[in-house]
């Protein structure tokens, strides 16, 4: 199969969907790669690697011309000219936060497999993980950031000093990402809450952590009650592939601190507080009833070359399958087929049809 790996125009996002040892892999079973000119070059890796690798650097149109394009992250208005319905394309997607490539997508008639669905049978989301473990350390060093107080924050140290106390930060949802978040915070000193729906994870999330942050249960009434102490609310919510729930809502910021924070590492797919919005690097942050947003919706672009590995290292597997076998692959691999998202202009995933009332199709009927 040919495959190509266009360079991520993005905001500020450097990384990308292939390392050189990626495509010696893909080159060392019979395949063809075709690389942007210039598309590691913010992870660190020029375009000599690739060439050494057996790559060949070519422009944006032809290695969009590829029978399956890799990318990291979904297509921008500007890439929907080179959707087509004989293109298989492999990336994050996050569709329920994204009507118009939705439409763009079946329109085209473009097989879309979402890394972010990609899911196991045991429920783990192997090409998220690895993305949610970095958003959610950046989280609560990017909000310890914006506490400062010439960006806006209430002026607090995250860990607090002999004599102060720390900021409190608080964690919706227990997962991958809210952990990860929990582990920088405990670090740093932070007082840490953490919440979620599930009890099971609350235990394995006390023991893990040793009495060292607290554990509460997620509803309404605890969610107002620690928003008053938050200094650092993380937005850590996930439903697989789903819009994620506001459990915020705009009345509730009048419960906040003037000056505190909120990092919603949710909103690629929605956001779980009402008030946010997607924001880039260049422009990261907005405030709301005085009350400092951060809404970047592809955070670990900032740390690109650690990124970028730590995702390669998922991707690479499944990746070599789809070229091996192209769609096919999904016959045989269930958690692969839990990625598709878009079939030949038919809707497949469930969790996108109901947020936009677009009839779903089965892979099985298509």
């Amino acid at each position: 199969m040919i495959v190509g790996v266009p360079k991520e125009i993005k905001i500020l996002e450097n990384r990308v969907a292939m390392t050189p040892a990626g495509v010696e892999a893909l080159i060392g079973r019979g395949h063809r790669v075709l690389v942007e000119e210039n598309a590691g070059i913010g992870s660190g890796l020029d375009n000599e690697c690739y060439t050494e690798a057996g790559a060949e650097m070519v422009s944006a149109d032809k290695a969009w011309s590829a029978e399956m394009v890799i990318k990291v992250k979904e297509p921008i208005v500007s890439e929907y000219k080179y959707l087509r319905d004989d293109l298989l394309l492999f990336t994050y997607l996050h569709l329920a936060a994204e009507r118009e490539l939705t439409e763009a997508l079946l329109k085209a008639g473009t097989t879309a497999i979402a890394y972010e669905t990609v899911q196991t049978a045991d429920g783990g989301l192997p090409l998220l993980t690895p993305m949610s473990e970095v958003a959610g350390r950046m989280a609560t060093q990017v909000g310890a950031h914006y506490l400062e107080k010439h960006q806006g924050g209430r002026g607090m140290l995250l860990g607090g000093v002999p004599g102060v106390s720390p900021a409190t930060v608080v964690i919706l949802g227990g997962g991958v990402v809210g952990t990860n978040a929990a582990k920088i915070a405990v670090g740093m000193g932070a007082r840490v809450i953490i919440m979620d729906l599930n009890h099971n994870r609350l235990q394995y999330l006390d023991d893990v952590f040793q009495g060292r942050m607290t554990t509460m249960s997620s509803n309404e009434a605890n969610i107002r009650t620690y928003l008053r102490q938050a200094d650092l609310l993380i937005g850590a919510v996930l439903i697989p592939g789903a819009k994620a729930p506001h459990l915020v809502t705009r009345e509730m910021l009048f419960f906040m601190k003037e000056g505190s924070v909120i990092v919603d590492v949710a909103v690629d797919q929605g956001g779980c507080v009402e008030t946010i919005k997607a924001t880039t690097h260049a422009d990261p942050t907005y405030v709301v009833d005085g009350v400092v947003h951060y809404g970047v919706a592809n955070m670990p672009g900032a740390v690109p070359h650690t990124s970028t590995f730590a995702l390669v290292n998922q991707t690479v597997p499944y990746a070599m399958k789809l070229a091996e076998k192209g769609v096919a692959a999904l016959k045989d691999d269930p958690a692969l087929a839990k990625g598709l998202n878009c079939y030949r202009g038919k809707l497949t995933y469930e969790a996108v049809g109901r947020a936009f009332d677009i009839e779903v199709t089965s892979f099985e009927d298509c």
